[in-house]
């Protein structure tokens, strides 16, 4: 009796396991593309650490066709919304995926590099031109309020974030607000943030309806309570707008 049992309840836990998995894999996107899918996963799980499924992640994102020097540039990125710990291990993580699929036979494309930069006008205004590229508005020098109280994060977020890694053309300005969003999305403790990327994305190209679906994604992924904050804040945006 106690042997049917057990045998009853391990073939209800399968049969329900079995369930969740089909409902995952049935979920379909119809405005993000299989690369944008990919880019916000990985961006996702590398943001909040979640090593196993950003394995995986990789492996999908490589086979849809993302090349190597796209998923790595997205994870160098995010060291600068997620901490250096989680960048590295992101990396650590594509290495390793790379290595296995080596031995398999696998050819991943490396993708374009860097160009250099050929702007003469110094790393702190190639920063400022880029991110008024992003906000559509003018940045002023420093930026007021948390620029002059603390004059070197200006200065890093204009020579580094936005000069050395945004400017940098592995990846467009549409797909670094892309990884951003993600990201940002992913995490508690953001949502000011969130909001200014939001709104960056959408003066780069990034649409509602995309952002409705990488919100799914979110729940997806990550939580529905992380994706129905990023909701709440796109909410927020919308109405400011207005």
């Amino acid at each position: 009796m106690k042997k049917s049992t057990l045998l009853i309840g391990i073939l209800l836990l399968t049969l329900l396991t079995t369930s969740k998995n089909l409902k995952a894999q049935q979920i379909t996107y119809k405005v993000l593309n299989p690369h944008q899918v990919s880019l916000a996963s990985i961006s996702a799980l590398t943001a909040v650490g979640d090593i196993d499924n950003l394995t995986t992640e990789i492996n999908i994102g490589l086979d849809v066709g993302l090349t190597i020097n796209e998923v790595k540039e997205s994870m160098v990125q995010l060291y600068a919304y997620c901490g250096f710990p989680r960048s590295l291990n992101a990396i650590a993580s594509l290495r390793e995926v790379l290595e296995q699929r080596r031995k398999k036979g696998i050819v991943d494309v490396m993708g374009k590099d860097d160009n250099p930069v050929t702007d003469t006008s110094g790393r702190y205004e190639i920063g400022r031109k880029v991110l008024e590229q992003l906000t559509q508005t003018p940045q002023a020098k420093p930026a007021p309020g948390f620029g002059e109280f603390a004059p070197r994060i200006d200065a890093f977020l204009n020579e580094h974030l936005f000069a050395d890694i945004f400017a940098s053309q592995v990846l467009s300005f549409r797909q670094r607000e892309f990884v951003t969003i993600s990201a940002l999305a992913a995490m508690k403790g953001t949502g000011g943030q969130l909001l200014s990327h939001l709104s960056m994305g959408i003066n780069v190209g990034v649409t509602e309806a995309q952002l409705n679906e990488l919100f799914s994604l979110i729940g997806e992924k990550i939580s529905r309570q992380q994706a129905q904050h990023a909701k709440d804040v796109f909410a927020k945006l919308k109405a400011m707008k207005k």
